[in-house]
Protein backbone atom coordinates (compact mmCIF):
# COMPACT_ATOMS: atom_id res chain seq x y z
CA UNK A 1 0.00 0.00 0.00
CA UNK A 2 2.82 2.28 -0.86
CA UNK A 3 3.48 5.20 -3.69
CA UNK A 4 5.87 4.04 -5.69
CA UNK A 5 7.86 7.28 -7.22
CA UNK A 6 8.81 6.52 -10.85
CA UNK A 7 11.39 8.92 -12.60
CA UNK A 8 10.42 7.19 -16.02
CA UNK A 9 8.08 5.30 -18.01
CA UNK A 10 9.97 2.93 -20.17
CA UNK A 11 6.53 2.12 -22.07
CA UNK A 12 5.42 5.65 -22.93
CA UNK A 13 6.40 7.70 -25.84
CA UNK A 14 9.79 8.53 -26.07
CA UNK A 15 8.51 11.98 -25.67
CA UNK A 16 6.87 12.07 -22.83
CA UNK A 17 8.84 9.17 -21.17
CA UNK A 18 10.59 11.02 -18.47
CA UNK A 19 8.32 13.39 -17.90
CA UNK A 20 7.40 11.88 -14.49
CA UNK A 21 10.40 13.30 -12.73
CA UNK A 22 10.60 16.82 -14.60
CA UNK A 23 7.45 17.53 -13.74
CA UNK A 24 7.38 16.27 -10.10
CA UNK A 25 10.50 18.72 -9.74
CA UNK A 26 9.17 21.42 -11.67
CA UNK A 27 5.41 21.01 -9.15
CA UNK A 28 7.50 20.46 -5.98
CA UNK A 29 9.68 24.12 -6.59
CA UNK A 30 5.86 25.38 -7.07
CA UNK A 31 4.22 24.26 -4.31
CA UNK A 32 6.99 25.45 -2.27
CA UNK A 33 4.98 28.57 -0.81
CA UNK A 34 1.69 27.64 -1.19
CA UNK A 35 -0.61 24.61 -2.10
CA UNK A 36 -2.03 24.79 -5.83
CA UNK A 37 -4.61 22.59 -5.12
CA UNK A 38 -3.64 20.45 -8.25
CA UNK A 39 -5.10 16.61 -7.62
CA UNK A 40 -4.50 15.57 -10.84
CA UNK A 41 -2.21 15.97 -14.04
CA UNK A 42 -2.82 14.68 -17.30
CA UNK A 43 0.50 14.15 -20.04
CA UNK A 44 -0.49 13.34 -23.64
CA UNK A 45 2.54 13.36 -26.48
CA UNK A 46 1.77 12.28 -30.29
CA UNK A 47 4.95 10.24 -31.50
CA UNK A 48 3.86 11.45 -35.51
CA UNK A 49 2.88 15.06 -34.33
CA UNK A 50 5.29 15.40 -31.50
CA UNK A 51 2.65 17.72 -29.32
CA UNK A 52 3.02 17.15 -25.82
CA UNK A 53 0.33 18.56 -23.26
CA UNK A 54 0.53 19.01 -19.89
CA UNK A 55 -2.68 19.73 -17.94
CA UNK A 56 -3.31 20.17 -14.26
CA UNK A 57 -6.45 19.48 -12.92
CA UNK A 58 -7.38 21.95 -9.55
CA UNK A 59 -10.58 23.24 -8.34
CA UNK A 60 -11.53 26.57 -9.14
CA UNK A 61 -9.67 29.71 -7.71
CA UNK A 62 -7.08 32.12 -7.35
CA UNK A 63 -3.93 30.19 -9.29
CA UNK A 64 -0.25 31.43 -10.17
CA UNK A 65 -0.86 30.85 -13.97
CA UNK A 66 2.59 33.40 -15.49
CA UNK A 67 4.69 31.33 -12.89
CA UNK A 68 3.45 27.84 -13.57
CA UNK A 69 3.98 28.48 -17.25
CA UNK A 70 7.38 29.72 -16.85
CA UNK A 71 8.34 26.87 -14.61
CA UNK A 72 6.65 23.73 -16.40
CA UNK A 73 8.20 25.61 -19.95
CA UNK A 74 11.43 25.24 -18.39
CA UNK A 75 10.77 21.71 -17.28
CA UNK A 76 9.47 20.12 -20.52
CA UNK A 77 9.15 20.80 -24.11
CA UNK A 78 5.57 20.96 -24.26
CA UNK A 79 3.25 22.58 -26.95
CA UNK A 80 0.79 23.48 -24.60
CA UNK A 81 0.16 23.70 -21.07
CA UNK A 82 -3.50 23.91 -19.48
CA UNK A 83 -5.35 24.02 -15.94
CA UNK A 84 -8.36 22.50 -16.12
CA UNK A 85 -10.76 23.75 -13.76
CA UNK A 86 -13.14 20.98 -12.01
CA UNK A 87 -14.28 19.64 -8.57
CA UNK A 88 -12.47 16.65 -7.35
CA UNK A 89 -14.34 12.90 -7.28
CA UNK A 90 -15.63 10.61 -9.90
CA UNK A 91 -18.52 13.28 -11.58
CA UNK A 92 -15.19 15.60 -12.27
CA UNK A 93 -17.81 18.58 -14.15
CA UNK A 94 -15.58 20.71 -15.83
CA UNK A 95 -15.97 24.67 -15.29
CA UNK A 96 -13.78 25.67 -17.61
CA UNK A 97 -9.99 25.11 -19.68
CA UNK A 98 -7.55 27.64 -19.27
CA UNK A 99 -4.41 27.90 -21.81
CA UNK A 100 -1.56 28.63 -19.23
CA UNK A 101 0.78 28.39 -22.46
CA UNK A 102 1.42 27.26 -26.03
CA UNK A 103 -1.72 25.73 -28.39
CA UNK A 104 -3.98 25.33 -25.79
CA UNK A 105 -4.82 21.44 -27.06
CA UNK A 106 -3.03 18.49 -28.63
CA UNK A 107 -2.71 17.17 -32.28
CA UNK A 108 -2.56 13.81 -33.83
CA UNK A 109 -2.72 12.79 -37.05
CA UNK A 110 -3.65 8.98 -38.25
CA UNK A 111 -6.56 7.51 -40.62
CA UNK A 112 -5.37 10.18 -43.02
CA UNK A 113 -6.37 12.96 -40.79
CA UNK A 114 -6.04 15.32 -38.22
CA UNK A 115 -7.18 15.57 -34.88
CA UNK A 116 -6.96 18.27 -32.18
CA UNK A 117 -7.59 17.42 -28.45
CA UNK A 118 -8.53 19.22 -25.58
CA UNK A 119 -7.57 18.20 -22.33
CA UNK A 120 -10.83 17.13 -20.73
CA UNK A 121 -11.87 14.76 -24.18
CA UNK A 122 -11.50 11.08 -24.63
CA UNK A 123 -9.11 10.41 -27.45
CA UNK A 124 -7.23 6.69 -27.97
CA UNK A 125 -3.64 6.99 -26.69
CA UNK A 126 -2.23 4.16 -28.94
CA UNK A 127 -2.44 5.76 -31.98
CA UNK A 128 -1.10 2.81 -34.20
CA UNK A 129 -3.51 0.18 -32.99
CA UNK A 130 -6.38 3.68 -33.26
CA UNK A 131 -5.73 3.01 -36.29
CA UNK A 132 -6.55 -0.32 -36.77
CA UNK A 133 -9.68 -0.52 -35.16
CA UNK A 134 -10.70 2.55 -37.47
CA UNK A 135 -9.43 0.27 -40.83
CA UNK A 136 -11.67 -2.82 -38.83
CA UNK A 137 -14.59 -0.74 -38.85
CA UNK A 138 -14.60 0.62 -42.63
CA UNK A 139 -14.03 -2.49 -43.73
CA UNK A 140 -16.51 -4.02 -41.51
CA UNK A 141 -19.42 -1.90 -42.51
CA UNK A 142 -18.60 -2.03 -46.46
CA UNK A 143 -19.97 1.65 -46.38
CA UNK A 144 -20.60 2.84 -50.00
CA UNK A 145 -21.08 6.61 -51.00
CA UNK A 146 -23.91 8.23 -49.35
CA UNK A 147 -25.25 5.76 -46.80
CA UNK A 148 -26.48 7.33 -43.69
CA UNK A 149 -24.52 6.54 -40.56
CA UNK A 150 -24.94 7.07 -36.87
CA UNK A 151 -21.88 7.36 -34.85
CA UNK A 152 -22.82 7.01 -30.95
CA UNK A 153 -20.53 7.71 -27.98
CA UNK A 154 -18.51 9.83 -30.92
CA UNK A 155 -15.74 11.43 -29.49
CA UNK A 156 -13.77 13.89 -30.98
CA UNK A 157 -14.64 11.75 -34.42
CA UNK A 158 -12.34 9.08 -34.39
CA UNK A 159 -14.78 7.07 -36.48
CA UNK A 160 -16.86 10.12 -37.45
CA UNK A 161 -14.47 11.83 -39.85
CA UNK A 162 -12.88 8.64 -41.64
CA UNK A 163 -16.58 7.43 -42.22
CA UNK A 164 -17.31 10.90 -43.69
CA UNK A 165 -13.80 11.08 -45.73
CA UNK A 166 -15.17 7.50 -47.36
CA UNK A 167 -18.08 9.12 -48.52
CA UNK A 168 -21.04 8.63 -45.77
CA UNK A 169 -23.52 10.91 -44.73
CA UNK A 170 -22.54 10.92 -40.86
CA UNK A 171 -25.00 11.85 -38.09
CA UNK A 172 -22.57 11.88 -34.86
CA UNK A 173 -23.91 11.58 -31.20
CA UNK A 174 -21.61 12.43 -28.20
CA UNK A 175 -22.72 13.92 -24.43
CA UNK A 176 -19.02 15.52 -23.44
CA UNK A 177 -19.38 19.12 -24.44
CA UNK A 178 -15.61 19.53 -24.68
CA UNK A 179 -15.53 16.49 -27.11
CA UNK A 180 -18.43 17.83 -28.79
CA UNK A 181 -16.58 20.96 -29.81
CA UNK A 182 -13.36 18.93 -30.57
CA UNK A 183 -15.44 16.77 -33.22
CA UNK A 184 -16.99 19.70 -34.74
CA UNK A 185 -13.30 21.42 -34.98
CA UNK A 186 -11.88 18.57 -36.48
CA UNK A 187 -14.88 18.58 -38.83
CA UNK A 188 -14.02 21.28 -40.17
CA UNK A 189 -10.28 21.24 -39.93
CA UNK A 190 -10.70 17.45 -42.33
CA UNK A 191 -13.24 19.25 -44.57
CA UNK A 192 -16.07 16.79 -43.94
CA UNK A 193 -19.65 17.59 -43.22
CA UNK A 194 -20.42 15.93 -39.93
CA UNK A 195 -23.59 16.22 -38.10
CA UNK A 196 -23.10 16.78 -34.67
CA UNK A 197 -25.50 16.16 -31.71
CA UNK A 198 -24.60 16.75 -28.59
CA UNK A 199 -26.39 14.58 -26.12
CA UNK A 200 -27.15 11.59 -24.34
CA UNK A 201 -26.80 8.25 -27.49
CA UNK A 202 -29.89 6.66 -25.84
CA UNK A 203 -32.16 9.58 -25.79
CA UNK A 204 -31.09 10.82 -29.06
CA UNK A 205 -31.16 7.54 -31.40
CA UNK A 206 -34.78 7.45 -31.56
CA UNK A 207 -34.87 10.81 -33.23
CA UNK A 208 -31.89 9.57 -35.86
CA UNK A 209 -34.59 7.22 -38.11
CA UNK A 210 -33.80 4.53 -40.02
CA UNK A 211 -29.79 4.06 -40.89
CA UNK A 212 -27.89 2.31 -43.10
CA UNK A 213 -25.21 1.48 -40.88
CA UNK A 214 -24.17 2.18 -37.30
CA UNK A 215 -21.08 2.75 -34.94
CA UNK A 216 -21.11 2.46 -31.30
CA UNK A 217 -18.16 2.37 -29.22
CA UNK A 218 -19.35 2.71 -25.31
CA UNK A 219 -17.64 3.35 -21.93
CA UNK A 220 -16.52 0.64 -19.98
CA UNK A 221 -20.16 -0.71 -18.63
CA UNK A 222 -21.43 -0.85 -22.20
CA UNK A 223 -25.11 0.13 -24.14
CA UNK A 224 -27.46 1.50 -21.53
CA UNK A 225 -30.80 -0.31 -20.76
CA UNK A 226 -32.41 -0.22 -24.36
CA UNK A 227 -30.16 0.82 -26.63
CA UNK A 228 -29.79 -2.08 -28.22
CA UNK A 229 -33.63 -2.34 -28.78
CA UNK A 230 -32.91 1.05 -30.54
CA UNK A 231 -30.76 0.40 -32.72
CA UNK A 232 -32.76 -2.41 -34.19
CA UNK A 233 -35.63 -0.03 -34.42
CA UNK A 234 -33.18 2.07 -36.94
CA UNK A 235 -32.34 -1.34 -38.83
CA UNK A 236 -29.08 -1.17 -39.71
CA UNK A 237 -27.44 -3.08 -42.24
CA UNK A 238 -24.54 -3.66 -40.17
CA UNK A 239 -23.71 -2.23 -36.64
CA UNK A 240 -19.96 -2.16 -35.54
CA UNK A 241 -19.25 -2.53 -31.77
CA UNK A 242 -15.78 -1.30 -30.28
CA UNK A 243 -15.54 -2.08 -27.08
CA UNK A 244 -13.02 -1.89 -23.89
CA UNK A 245 -14.53 -4.27 -21.89
CA UNK A 246 -15.00 -8.65 -23.11
CA UNK A 247 -17.95 -8.66 -20.54
CA UNK A 248 -20.23 -5.95 -21.17
CA UNK A 249 -19.87 -6.55 -25.18
CA UNK A 250 -20.31 -10.43 -24.64
CA UNK A 251 -23.85 -9.56 -22.84
CA UNK A 252 -24.83 -6.95 -25.42
CA UNK A 253 -23.93 -9.21 -28.50
CA UNK A 254 -26.30 -11.67 -26.49
CA UNK A 255 -29.21 -9.20 -26.62
CA UNK A 256 -28.25 -8.21 -30.81
CA UNK A 257 -28.40 -12.00 -31.46
CA UNK A 258 -31.83 -12.17 -29.96
CA UNK A 259 -33.36 -9.60 -32.09
CA UNK A 260 -32.26 -10.60 -35.22
CA UNK A 261 -28.67 -9.77 -35.80
CA UNK A 262 -25.64 -11.90 -36.32
CA UNK A 263 -21.97 -11.87 -34.83
CA UNK A 264 -19.65 -11.62 -38.74
CA UNK A 265 -16.73 -10.91 -36.76
CA UNK A 266 -14.83 -10.25 -33.49
CA UNK A 267 -10.87 -9.12 -33.91
CA UNK A 268 -9.18 -8.16 -29.67
CA UNK A 269 -6.98 -5.30 -30.81
CA UNK A 270 -3.95 -4.96 -27.78
CA UNK A 271 -4.17 -0.81 -27.06
CA UNK A 272 -2.13 -1.23 -23.86
CA UNK A 273 0.31 -4.18 -23.67
CA UNK A 274 1.66 -5.38 -20.37
CA UNK A 275 -2.08 -4.81 -19.08
CA UNK A 276 -5.08 -6.86 -19.23
CA UNK A 277 -7.41 -4.13 -21.28
CA UNK A 278 -8.46 -4.87 -24.66
CA UNK A 279 -10.03 -3.07 -26.99
CA UNK A 280 -12.56 -5.91 -29.22
CA UNK A 281 -13.80 -4.56 -32.63
CA UNK A 282 -16.50 -6.33 -34.08
CA UNK A 283 -19.65 -6.48 -36.86
CA UNK A 284 -22.90 -7.44 -36.47
CA UNK A 285 -25.09 -7.98 -39.38
CA UNK A 286 -29.20 -7.81 -40.04
CA UNK A 287 -30.14 -11.35 -40.68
Amino acid sequence: HDVDVVDACPVAAKVIERAPKALRGALRYLSGSQDLGIYRVGVRGSLRTKDVEVALWTPPGPFPRAAVAKTLGSAIRATSVVRVLAEPGRARKVKKVETLAGKGCWEERFAEARFLTSAPSFFQVNTAQAEKLVALVLDGLEVAEGDFVADLYAGGGTFSVPLAQAGADVVAVEAAGSSVRDLRRNAQMNAVEIEVIGGDAARELPALGELDALVVDPPRAGLAKGVVDDIVAAAPRRVAYVSCDPQTWARDVALFEERGYRLVRATPVDLFPQTYHVETASILERA
